[in-house]
C-alpha cells in the first residue's frame, strides 16, 4: 500500500482526456446511480428518489423507491399516503422519519402551486421541502435535459483531488465546474465521477495503481493508495 501523495506539479487533466476515459471506467462496471436506475426519466420519480438518497447507499435507495413507487407514484397518491405509512416504505433509508415527513410535504406543495408538476426552474426547486442543489440539479439534468452540474460528495473529492478545481464547498465546486467543462458535459459528469469514486477513487485509500487516470492525475490530498 502506497503511503506516496504525488506532487501538484502534475498537470490536471483537461476534460476531452478525461471523459472518455470515465465513461469507459463506467461501462466496464455496473452502475447503480439514479441516473442508471431511474432510466423513466420521469420529473417526480427521479426527485423523489434523490430525496430518498442523501445518506444511503445506492442499494437501498433503489429497494426502497421502487416499494414507495410500487404503492404511490404519483404526487396525489403520495399525499394520500401517512408520514408513518411512507417511512415504512422507504425504510431502511437514512433519516427515513424526516424524508418522509419530506417526501409527502414535496407532493402537497407540488399539487398547491405547481399543478401537480414537478417545476423545470432552479429557484422553483430549492423552495420544495428537503429540496438542495445537489438534488434540484440532477432533476434538471436528468430529467428535462437542463445543463446543470450535479455535485455531491463524489463529485466534490474527486474534481479537487484531479486538480480540476481548488474549493471548499460542493456549490463552490459547482461553479468552479461550470467553468471547467463544457455545457454538453454538465449532466453526465455526476453519474460518470460517483461510479468512478464508488469502485476506483474512494474517499480513503483510492486503487491508484489500476486507475485509468493516473498517469494525469496530481492525486492532491491523497496519502494512501492501493
Amino acid at each position: 500500500m502506497s503511503t506516496l501523495t504525488r506532487a501538484r506539479t502534475t498537470p490536471a487533466p483537461d476534460a476531452k482526456w478525461l471523459v472518455p476515459r470515465l465513461r469507459t471506467a463506467r461501462d466496464a462496471v455496473w452502475p447503480t446511480t439514479l441516473a442508471a436506475v431511474e432510466r423513466r426519466r420521469d420529473p417526480f420519480r427521479l426527485l423523489i428518489a434523490c430525496v430518498i438518497s442523501l445518506r444511503t447507499k445506492d442499494e437501498v435507495t433503489a429497494s426502497a423507491s421502487a416499494r414507495l413507487f410500487g404503492t404511490a407514484a404519483t404526487p396525489v397518491q403520495i399525499a394520500a399516503l401517512s408520514e408513518r405509512r411512507i417511512a415504512r416504505l422507504i425504510f431502511p433509508a437514512g433519516f427515513y422519519p424526516t424524508k418522509a415527513r419530506q417526501i409527502r410535504a414535496i407532493a402537497r406543495r407540488l399539487l398547491a402551486d405547481h399543478g401537480g408538476d414537478v417545476p423545470a426552474d432552479l429557484d422553483a426547486l430549492l423552495a420544495l421541502p428537503g429540496v438542495g442543489r445537489k438534488t434540484a440539479n440532477l432533476v434538471l439534468g436528468l430529467a428535462f435535459g437542463t445543463p446543470a452540474i450535479c455535485v455531491d460528495t463524489h463529485v466534490h473529492r474527486i474534481s479537487n483531488r484531479l486538480g480540476l478545481v481548488a474549493t471548499r464547498t460542493p456549490e463552490q465546486t459547482e461553479h468552479a465546474l461550470e467553468h471547467v467543462l463544457q455545457r454538453r458535459h454538465w449532466i453526465e459528469i455526476n453519474d460518470l465521477l460517483v461510479t468512478f469514486g464508488q469502485h476506483v477513487c474512494h474517499p480513503t485509500s483510492p486503487r491508484c495503481s489500476t486507475c485509468p487516470l493516473a498517469v494525469r492525475c496530481p492525486r492532491i490530498g491523497v496519502t494512501r493508495s492501493r
